[in-house]
């Protein structure tokens, strides 16, 4: 009865929000007074092993909580609206509640077994979120998603056996026992190699703009605070087992990599929901090697920050699809800002928050980031890689800008360009807030002391010269003509591979399976279809139907046969007496 009259998502929605204001106060409580909470319960105990359910609370789990919350709170109302044509709300509903369930139980252990329990129910989860709406595009990207994940999955499964060493599988008590036990650095490979499936590093990239298959909120939900930066947040958590080892190093390399190409792929692409997609992959490269710098506290605190405008950009992003009557190519959207102002403001806020313009959510963190990496002791190419992709990431988002907002209207009928949705605008409004104020709150909260970094003028305006440049670069591409593009022809294959992220979808597809398949395909011709086949049903019955054509053919009373026959008879008889 309560559930008819409140529908599910208010209801949702409130108690989310409500476990996210619970969770602040919280945070603000532990983090004065410098508290951390170890919460234990035994399930079972043998063999001096014991099984336990364990609760981690610290600022961070409990800061992570908050705006896992907080959006999910956010996304559920909107989804009100966004899937109100839906029949099976309250199933979608129910899927994204375990699907954040599943991530809070993460947050929250500090034990193997429950950290493995929330990993693979964000993987199973997202595999049917992904497969939502039940086509052939959305069941390969939902195996796609599924298998690369389970790679993460077993790396867990290692991880949880190689800890029977020490007789339980709280992590967090061994962390520093673990650093001096070299035998132990395979752990910190099991967990590094399970982070990069889940954050989608190189050469595991492929499933994330696959997974662009889902419905829209659930995008807002994967791609900002839950699935992709479980990998992150668990390597946050061991990151004492990161220094001084050489897997770090190569995961930097990897990562920075990885920040590259979804950038260079990012301003090829014409697909709304799949240039942001590309985006998220960037940021993920970009926390994942500030990680492996050392600096655990900004990858947490770019973390968060990305979080809140990533959510606002594809929920903006899902309106503009729901105006755009289901259409995603930008090449038919344009002047925009005309029709849905209000969403248009939203979207132009979170892609300037991503970008890192000054005063808005992403720059604080951003910036930090790109000015302790400047004074760290690294080579050239790391720096290069850095400064190139904050230039791609300016450089797609005025392009996406420029052929949304600024550009002439592109569809031939405006029928479907209705009044903004204002169950979904509410849901936008708390997301676009924060965009704007949750950079500078968590710097204060965050950090005791802020970093003063002091460096050259040009070195500190680095930053702005690269954004620049981006930013000219993003609105001579949107401005791009016919005749420009057939210059692309001429480095035809070289534009394929780097808009195809490197032939990464490819390789992690056909290539993997090209082996097992035409092994199948070999056991299939010359077994199932091969000499058993022949001895068995279907060969006889084909024997038996091609007597049954002659026998008929004779029994045509044709004067020939009878002729041809006797003749036939006639020599056998012969030859048998001749040689007698």
């Amino acid at each position: 009865m309560l559930l008819k009259k409140y529908n599910i998502c208010f209801i949702s929605f409130f108690f989310l929000f409500f476990f996210m204001i619970m969770n602040f106060f919280m945070f603000i409580y532990f983090m004065m007074n410098n508290i951390i909470l170890f919460l234990e319960w035994e399930i079972i105990s043998f063999n001096s092993m014991n099984i336990v359910m364990s609760i981690l609370l610290d600022w961070m789990s409990l800061l992570f909580l908050m705006f896992v919350c907080l959006i999910s709170s956010c996304v559920i109302y909107y989804s009100k609206s966004y899937m109100s044509s839906e029949l099976n709300l309250n199933r979608f509903i129910i899927l994204i509640l375990l699907f954040v369930l599943s991530m809070m139980l993460l947050i929250v252990s500090p034990n193997m077994i429950s950290i493995f329990l929330g990993w693979d129910g964000l993987g199973l989860i997202s595999y049917c979120l992904v497969i939502y709406y039940q086509n052939m595009k959305s069941y390969n990207s939902g195996m796609l998603t599924a298998l690369s994940n389970r790679i993460g999955d077993v790396m867990i499964l290692m991880v949880v056996c190689w800890m029977m060493n020490y007789g339980s599988w709280n992590y967090i008590f061994y962390l520093e026992f673990m650093i001096n036990d070299y035998s132990m650095n395979y752990i910190s490979v099991f967990v590094i190699i399970a982070a990069m499936t889940k954050s989608a590093q190189i050469p595991f990239s492929s499933w994330l703009p696959a997974a662009m298959a889902a419905p829209t909120p659930v995008s807002a939900l994967v791609h900002s605070s839950t699935l992709v930066t479980a990998g992150v947040y668990l390597l946050i958590r061991f990151n004492l087992l990161l220094i001084n080892m050489f897997f770090t190093k190569i995961l930097l390399l990897l990562s920075g990599l990885t920040m590259l190409m979804s950038g260079i792929s990012a301003n090829y692409e014409f697909d709304l929901k799949k240039i942001i997609a590309l985006s998220t992959l960037s940021q993920l490269g970009l926390m994942m090697s500030i990680l492996m710098m050392g600096y655990f506290d900004l990858a947490f605190y770019h973390l968060l920050t990305h979080a809140m405008f990533k959510a606002l950009l594809f929920m903006c992003s899902g309106m503009i699809i729901h105006m755009m009557n289901n259409n995603q190519n930008i090449r038919f959207m344009g002047g925009l800002s005309f029709y849905i102002p209000l969403t248009s403001l939203c979207m132009n806020i979170s892609n300037l928050a991503l970008c890192g313009i000054p005063f808005l959510s992403g720059f604080y963190s951003k910036d930090l980031i790109l000015e302790m990496i400047m004074m760290d002791n690294l080579n050239l190419m790391v720096f290069y890689m850095y400064y190139l992709s904050v230039g791609m990431t300016v450089f797609y988002s005025m392009r996406l800008l420029m052929y949304l907002m600024i550009n002439d209207y592109n569809l031939i009928s405006v029928y479907n360009l209705f009044d903004e949705d204002y169950i979904m605008l509410n849901g936008m409004l708390l997301l676009l807030f924060m965009s704007v104020i949750s950079g500078s709150m968590l710097n204060w909260m965050i950090y005791n002391y802020p970093y003063m970094i002091y460096m050259s003028l040009n070195m500190k305006l680095m930053v702005f010269y690269v954004s620049l440049i981006g930013l000219i670069l993003g609105v001579l591409m949107s401005k791009m003509s016919l005749y420009s593009k057939n210059k692309f022809l001429m480095s035809y294959m070289l534009s394929n591979f780097l808009s195809l992220m490197w032939f990464m979808p490819s390789l992690s597809t056909y290539s993997l399976n090209y082996l097992i398949l035409s092994y199948g395909e070999n056991l299939n011709k010359n077994i199932d279809l091969g000499w058993i086949e022949y001895f068995s049903g279907y060969s006889i019955y084909n024997i038996l139907k091609n007597y049954s054509f002659i026998y008929y053919f004779y029994q045509m009373n044709n004067f020939k046969i009878y002729l041809f026959s006797f003749m036939l008879w006639m020599m056998l008889i012969f030859m048998m007496v001749l040689f007698k």
